[in-house]
């Protein structure tokens, strides 16, 4: 089993005609990803990588019902290819561009809520989804791991590859990674809820970071919902306050923010916490050696 990407997931590609497009479209096609089209409407009627290439996400879910879309455009015109993806009621939309004005990542977002959220956005600014064995939508590498019963969410893609890479042993039912931005489509909470409800994981890593208070609430929301093992890592241990690192999202004022904090919240709800990417895989492995 996996969440929201499985081995019968179709995707389209918003921007398969430009570079980045080109070459991860290109991974995803070879790792056996469903990939069936691409979307540029100045490269409508035409074929990229043998795909058929259309004007809009709508022509190209009636041509091939796609049901995900992965969107590779610069960061000026992110916004009109995420709502023209939700306007056509796709049920993915993973948006893997950085850079996208905050601004414009919370108007696409309250969009998407006020047509009725019937497009999950996963990102910007992230790797993608991947369920090993299944399917790849973005760029996560698709040989680092087999498929397994660990789930994976993270805000950082380099950690999502790490964390990956040393429980292959174990594998993975899907690793999500949800980006670092103030404003993203999903959240730690809508992937544990998922990963809960998953029969085909049995536990789940979690990656944070320090600024905001996302792993906070994820903590609250373990406590009331999650009966699965949780093991999380918060990066930022070393950093210093009152400054942004990193991603966009990740600023700290006084304690609020700081992966200690982080660490305390998630520990006090029974989340086992480590203090490296290493010292975390070692606690899920533990955990999955004694299922």
């Amino acid at each position: 089993m996996a969440i929201w990407l499985t081995e019968n997931s179709k995707i389209i590609v918003q921007g398969m005609t430009g570079g980045e497009g080109t070459k991860h479209a290109k991974r995803m096609l070879a790792s056996g990803a469903r990939v069936v089209g691409g979307v540029n409407a100045r490269k409508a009627g035409t074929t990229h990588l043998d795909l058929p290439v259309f004007g809009t996400v709508k022509e190209a879910m009636e041509a091939t019902r796609a049901d995900v879309s992965v969107v590779f455009v610069p960061p000026a015109f992110t916004k009109d290819a995420v709502k023209e993806a939700i306007d056509a009621e796709i049920p993915l939309c993973v948006v893997i561009t950085e850079g996208v004005p905050v601004h414009d990542s919370t108007e696409f977002w309250a969009y998407a809520v006020e047509k009725g959220n019937k497009t999950r956005i996963i990102g910007p600014n992230c790797p993608g989804i991947a369920s090993p064995g299944a399917s790849n939508a973005g760029i996560i590498p698709a040989d680092i791991t087999p498929q397994g019963r660990i789930g994976l969410v993270s805000k950082s893609g380099t950690l999502t590859y790490q964390l990956m890479y040393e429980l292959r042993d174990f594998g993975f039912s899907t690793a999500v990674g949800i980006g670092g931005d103030p404003v993203i489509g999903t959240t730690h909470i809508d992937a544990l809820q998922a990963f809960q409800d998953d029969p085909g994981t049995d536990a789940v890593v979690m990656i944070g970071e320090i600024g905001g208070d996302a792993e906070e609430r994820a903590a609250a929301y373990i406590e009331q919902h999650v009966t699965k093992p949780v093991v999380a890592y918060v990066a930022g241990f070393t950093a210093p306050e009152g400054k942004t690192m990193g991603h966009a999202g990740a600023i700290v004022s006084g304690s609020a923010g700081t992966a200690q904090a982080k660490k305390e919240a998630l520990e006090k709800v029974g989340v086992r916490v480590g203090k490296t990417p290493s010292e975390t895989a070692r606690l899920m492995r533990e955990i999955m050696q004694a299922r």
